[in-house]
Formats: C-alpha cells, sequence, structure tokens
C-alpha cells in the first residue's frame, strides 16, 4: 500500500510506537498524535532510529474536536486510522471512572466523526479481551457472549465497538475492531519497548523493573483464584505480532476482502498462562530470582481469559511468531537497554 496515509492516534506509546514502524516498513506514510500524558516523544526518535524517517507529530488532546480538525485539514489526504489513543488501566478505572468515560469516550467520537466525514475508507479501533468479561471458559472467539464489564476500562471498549458499528454502518468507511489481549515484550532492537511515564500497571514491566532495582519488591494479585496455581491467567502477545496485525487489517480492507461495515478480530497468542507462570519463565530466560510477594485480589481482575485466534489467521492471515521466551527476552533486553540511558 505504497503511500497511503496513516493516521495514528497514541502513536508514542507502546503499541502505537511499534505499529508505526511496522507500518513505516511496510510502505505507508504515517501521521502521529498523542497527547503524551502516559508515554513521551522520545519514542519518536526510536522510530527514526528504527527505520530512518521523521514521523509528522501533533500534541494534541484529541478530547478537543477543534484541534482534533486541525489534523485532518493539515492532512486531507489520510486513507486509514489506527486508534490507539486511550487510558488503559484498569485499577485506575475502578477508582476513576469519570475520567475513563469522559477520556476515552470523547476521543473516540472525535477521531471516528472527523474520519467519516472526510471519507476515511478504514478505521481500526484499539479493543480488548476486556470486553468479554468474566467468561465462562476459555479460549474465547469473536462469538463468545460478553458479559458484563468487570472494570470501568472494560465498560469503555464495549461501548466504543457499538459506537463504531452504529456509526460506520450507512458510511464509506470500514473498521476492523481488534481485541487485544495481553501485549508484552519489544523490538528486537534493542531500541523501543514499553516506557510509561506514570507507574507501569501491566505484568511484564513490572517485572523487568523490579528485576533491575527500581522495585525492592512485586505484587501477585492474589493466589487463590481456581486455576493451577492460585494466580489469574493472561494470554500474552508479543507486541510486534500485535502491530503486524493492524497491518494486515489494513490491508483486509484496502484490498477489498472485507464485504461488511465492522469485522472483529482476537489477537492473542492463544495460550493461557498464570501470573506465577509468566515470572518463572523471565527467571528462566534472564538467569535471575525475582522478589515478589502475594497481596489481595485486584479489582476489576478477571479470573482467566485466553484468546481463539482462528479467524485472524484465516480471514487475515495473521500468525503469532513469538512466544513467552521471546518476550521476557526482549522485555529484559529493553529493560537494560532503559537502565543504560
Amino acid at each position: 500500500m505504497q503511500g497511503k496515509k496513516i493516521l495514528v492516534t497514541g502513536g508514542t506509546g507502546y503499541i502505537g510506537s511499534h505499529t508505526i514502524i511496522e507500518l513505516i516498513t511496510q510502505g505507508y506514510s504515517v501521521v502521529c498524535v498523542d497527547n503524551c500524558i502516559n508515554s513521551d516523544k522520545s519514542s519518536l526518535m526510536s522510530i527514526h532510529q528504527i527505520t530512518g524517517v521523521s514521523v509528522p507529530f501533533f500534541q494534541v488532546d484529541l478530547c478537543d474536536s477543534y484541534e482534533t480538525k486541525k489534523i485532518f485539514t493539515a492532512h486531507p489526504d489520510i486513507s486509514g486510522v489506527i486508534h490507539f489513543a486511550a487510558l488503559k488501566a484498569v485499577g485506575e478505572s475502578v477508582e476513576k471512572p469519570i475520567l475513563y468515560f469522559r477520556n476515552n469516550l470523547d476521543a473516540l467520537i472525535n477521531v471516528l466523526d472527523l474520519s467519516i466525514q472526510n471519507g476515511v475508507k478504514a478505521f481500526i479501533f484499539s479493543s480488548s479481551c476486556t470486553v468479554y468479561g468474566e467468561v465462562l471458559k476459555s479460549p474465547v472467539d469473536e462469538n463468545t457472549p460478553l458479559q458484563a464489564a468487570e472494570s470501568p476500562y472494560g465498560r469503555t471498549k464495549q461501548i466504543g465497538e457499538q459506537i463504531i458499528e452504529d456509526s460506520v454502518k450507512n458510511e464509506m468507511t470500514q473498521s476492523i475492531l481488534l481485541r487485544y489481549f495481553n501485549p508484552a515484550g519489544a523490538h528486537p532492537s534493542g531500541l523501543l519497548g514499553e516506557s510509561p511515564i506514570n507507574q507501569p500497571q501491566n505484568l511484564v514491566p513490572v517485572i523487568t523493573e523490579t528485576a533491575i532495582g527500581k522495585r525492592d519488591t512485586m505484587t501477585v494479585f492474589g493466589n487463590d483464584y481456581e486455576t493451577k496455581d492460585g494466580s489469574c491467567i493472561r494470554d500474552y502477545i508479543h507486541v510486534c505480532d500485535l502491530a503486524r496485525a493492524h497491518i494486515l487489517a489494513l490491508s483486509y480492507i484496502f484490498n477489498g476482502r472485507q464485504k461488511v461495515p465492522v469485522e472483529i478480530f482476537n489477537v492473542g497468542i492463544g495460550n493461557g498462562l498464570t501470573v506465577l507462570e509468566v515470572i518463572k519463565a523471565f527467571e528462566k530466560e534472564s538467569g535471575l530470582r525475582l522478589k515478589y510477594k502475594v497481596g489481595p485480589r485486584r479489582p476489576g481482575d478477571v479470573v482467566a481469559i485466553y484468546s481463539d485466534h482462528a479467524k485472524a489467521s484465516k480471514e487475515l492471515g495473521w500468525y503469532p511468531q513469538y512466544n513467552v521466551n521471546d518476550i521476557m527476552r526482549t522485555a529484559w533486553a529493553w529493560e537494560q537497554k532503559r537502565q543504560q540511558r
């Protein structure tokens, strides 16, 4: 898709920055927007180091429709939008639900509205496995009935999917909703990885920060769940595998293969691991013993969820190329690089 211009919202963030690299590698032109409340522009320097491309950047709060419109005015030839921009910490969303509803939904509505108005062909939405709620069994596929969301964050993703489905059904814009599982790992170059400004909530950066001494210890939230070792089960997908899924989703729409206004795809490795198994995988890859303690369950966490990605494999041609050992190896290499900085 040489020359097609893609707007990436939340593009300085973890998944967004890795996806920008994949877009550039595949010949797309990229415009990036982020408000930088949980990431910073240093990722753009890493993108330049890896690709040799300087990406046009707007520091904009997408909840501001006037400022958001300026992006589309400056780049009227945007063909696709990948919408990552959102607050994403489950625990924080329980504490600050209004903040999450206002930020995640207002931003989506503004970007989607302008995409439709400007004739954007492809709108790829960063959804989440949290939309499934507390499922009765795993793996889950795209037809698994959605349960009540366990957190306001999950509810914003459920509502966001509904907003998109209602909004594009009579428009030329087509949308793909990618339901992510748990992104982790870092770019194989060691030049880019998860680097939030605020204290990370995701398991893998907590592990690496503990291992390198930024934290004295880490907490495993609950060891009394009905799982093999009492800790929660999740599906961990390498961030580069996830980035690649977005490019395949764009191609699916641009090549005319999508026959309906909205398609949904799970994107996960398809294998559930407990928190304690992930810790052991890190210890094996790094040769270190991790200091951790067991604490109470965390509000908003589901017990177990992992994916069936057969639909993405069949329709998009997407298959995971990395496993949990790759995730731990690249995440640890990135953490050590961050320490050197």
